[in-house]
């Protein structure tokens, strides 16, 4: 099969022909139709996430069709459409696991980190770990709400009733909860970068009450702030945003260094938090909700071997929507002919 292989960290993938996976007990062979490109994705090529499988094929943003299953698999059927998200396996026994906390087991597999990923013709995976998915998206469409949308929902549920929320770095996860947000009712503040003019408009239109740059107040204190960027000096600047009780939750599994900050800034029962990876449970809630909404997705489609070109998009913020590769299906929109800066040639 076809597959997109990352070597070592700052080298571009390189396309391959690698065996075709086999299912093991538990798990399922799908056939990839699309996979979404995350942050994560970035953060692994780029050096910034430590001991990742190597050789590896990215990607944990995975739609596709079962094709085959391995031994005591009973709620799936070869040609289920399924999803495949970052959390990939756990033990199922250990003291997390047992409280409800398995995004916290200290053996967790991860999807596209330590377990072979979505850019590719087939992948495996765990059948406890996938999810059925609304059929009111289709393939491409429903691949950002994959992680974008189910580490974000995650955040989002960490705020708790907030009232009035705050939303640093207003990118894919960003306008997915936004949409959940505003559905429910919550007054939203957006936070871009500094002069990022359209990003403010493009929050407004989606309803916000307020969008400004990172390094500006709110005209009103907020309940809760949820950091999407993975700027550390965020931190100090969402909680010096927040009412008393409120909670700053960083959404991200990379962070640049937070500077220190004064005392007076976090008293008054003001809360840092961390999101670490997700839940099944998580899944179920946010598979629920999210066509009732109906939480909207924008997405820019690209082939498996433009992977490399997708992501230098990415990383320039080049986007307008989530990068997609279209891996068994055509791109509508191709962009082989155009130019990029790989990391091997830097």
């Amino acid at each position: 099969m076809r597959a997109m292989v990352l070597d070592k960290p700052k080298r571009c993938l390189e396309l391959r022909e690698v065996p075709k996976p086999k299912p093991g007990r538990g798990q399922l062979l799908v056939r990839v139709s699309a996979c979404a490109v995350c942050r994560t994705d970035l953060h692994l090529v780029d050096g910034e996430l430590s001991n990742p499988k190597l050789p590896l094929i990215l990607g944990h943003q995975i739609v596709g069709r079962i094709e085959g299953m391995g031994e005591e698999n009973s709620d799936f059927v070869i040609g289920d459409r399924v999803g495949i998200p970052w959390l990939g396996w756990t033990d199922g026994d250990c003291s997390y696991c047992r409280s409800g906390r398995e995004n916290l087991c200290d053996a967790a597999g991860f999807t596209g980190y330590t377990i072979d990923g979505g850019y590719a013709e087939f992948t495996v995976a765990d059948a406890r770990y996938c999810f059925r998915l609304p059929e009111r998206y289709d393939d491409v469409a429903v691949t950002p709400l994959l992680c974008a949308g189910l580490i974000g929902y995650r955040s989002y549920r960490k705020t708790g009733d907030a009232r009035r929320l705050g939303i640093y770095g207003f990118g894919n996860a960003a306008h997915l909860i936004a949409q959940i947000a505003i559905y429910e009712g919550r007054e939203l503040f957006a936070f871009t970068r500094p002069g990022d003019r359209a990003t403010q408009q493009a929050a407004k239109e989606l309803g916000v009450v307020w969008a400004g740059d990172s390094d500006e107040m709110p005209p009103e204190k907020l309940d809760a702030a949820i950091i999407f960027a993975s700027v550390g000096p965020l931190v100090p600047a969402a909680l010096r945003a927040l009412a008393k009780g409120g909670i700053v939750v960083c959404g991200g599994i990379h962070l640049s260094d937070i500077p220190s900050f004064p005392y007076v800034d976090l008293w008054e029962e003001r809360v840092i938090t961390s999101v670490a990876n997700l839940t099944r449970r998580d899944g179920e809630e946010f598979f629920e909700i999210a066509p009732r909404v109906p939480v909207r997705t924008l997405t820019e489609k690209f082939s498996l071997e433009e992977a490399n070109i997708a992501l230098d998009r990415f990383r320039e913020g080049k986007l307008k929507g989530t990068a997609v590769l279209v891996v068994n299906g055509v791109a509508n929109e191709k962009v082989a002919t155009i130019d990029h800066n790989c990391l091997n040639s830097r």
